[in-house]
């Protein structure tokens, strides 16, 4: 079976900065694939289109340069906050704010992001809201391990059931 629109894909992947040599950032394997729902906005879309058509035992191997990865690093991105900001009844937790921590914030309009504490003075956070990989040049390489029609309640919920589901 082929993949398209609506089908679960199982697969394992690779993903490496750069190029096929470069650091390697992530990897799935047989035991803990990755499965998804194609076409439904559960991979980057340049991604999708890289396997699509594919069938279960082929490999892949492609590089995403940074537009078609996470995006371009935005300078704009990395803003400071009032140290306040991150009182808890009237408590500023240190821990939370060490460098390097990517801590979960949301915007007067309800819009979540994940922004990683770069630095922290006396009245102000330094935060970065770019992705992690945004800027990056991405090679991802592996295997598709399976391809199967979707069942009516997967479709519905927008995402896979059972083995593989990281939805809980």
């Amino acid at each position: 079976m082929q993949i398209s629109h609506n089908k679960v894909v199982s697969l394992t992947y690779e993903l490496r900065l750069d190029g096929p040599e470069g650091e390697v950032i992530q990897v799935t394997d047989k035991k803990d694939p990755l499965v998804v729902i194609y076409g439904t906005g559960q991979l980057l879309p340049v991604f999708e289109e890289n396997i699509l058509h594919l069938t279960s035992g082929a490999h892949f191997s492609f590089l995403l340069n940074e537009k078609d990865g996470y995006g371009e690093f935005d300078p704009n991105a990395i803003i400071d906050l009032e140290l306040s900001m991150f009182a808890q009844d009237g408590q500023i937790d240190h821990q939370m704010l060490t460098p390097g921590n990517t801590i979960p914030m949301s915007d007067e309009h309800g819009n979540h992001y994940h922004g990683r504490v770069m630095r922290v003075d006396e009245q102000t956070v330094k935060m970065d809201f770019n992705h992690p990989l945004a800027g990056k040049t991405l090679h991802f390489s592996g295997d598709i391990t399976d391809v199967r029609e979707a069942n009516p309640e997967e479709l519905s919920h927008g995402h896979v059931h059972g083995p593989g589901c990281h939805h809980h």
